[in-house]
């Protein structure tokens, strides 16, 4: 294979669309928006409830700019819950990943299975939803139960 051919094969239009995406969340980054919105998810007292609420957002919003927004938010510190690999970021992982599926088009599967299988949004949210939010914050529960006793 050749790098012509290769190339050819790129989804381009999904690349332009997530490099969009990323620059918008860099100019509120730079617009200090992200700095006040940082700000008053702390005033939540607790990470745990700032990625809570991140992760039920990503239910509306894609997850790959939230975290990219929380990477602007939050800096990664040497140590501390913020670190590399800290449990704010573990958690933010969670929650940005799993609370996409509290509605159907918080995530590109569900949006998939919306086209393959007929699904509308309000069969999604009578049906699902509710089962999608306990197994959320049953996660989320078991995740923090975790870090208390571990730690």
């Amino acid at each position: 294979m050749n790098i012509g051919s290769i190339i050819t094969r790129v989804d381009t239009p999904s690349v332009l669309f997530f490099l969009g995406i990323l620059m918008a969340v860099a100019c509120l980054q730079v617009a200090g928006h992200l700095t006040l919105l940082a700000e008053t998810l702390d005033k939540m007292g607790s990470f745990y409830l700032t990625d809570i609420f991140i992760g039920a957002i990503s239910s509306i919003v894609d997850n790959v700019p939230l975290v990219a927004a929380a990477m602007g938010m939050y800096e990664i510190a040497p140590a501390g819950p913020f670190m590399v690999d800290g449990p704010f970021w573990e958690f933010l992982a969670y929650c940005a990943g799993t609370g996409g599926s509290l509605l159907i088009i918080g995530s590109a599967a569900g949006v998939a299975v919306m086209g393959m299988e007929k699904i509308d949004f309000v069969w999604y949210l009578k049906h699902i939803s509710l089962w999608a939010l306990l197994g959320y914050l049953a996660g989320a529960g078991t995740y923090i139960l975790m870090q208390t006793l571990l730690f």
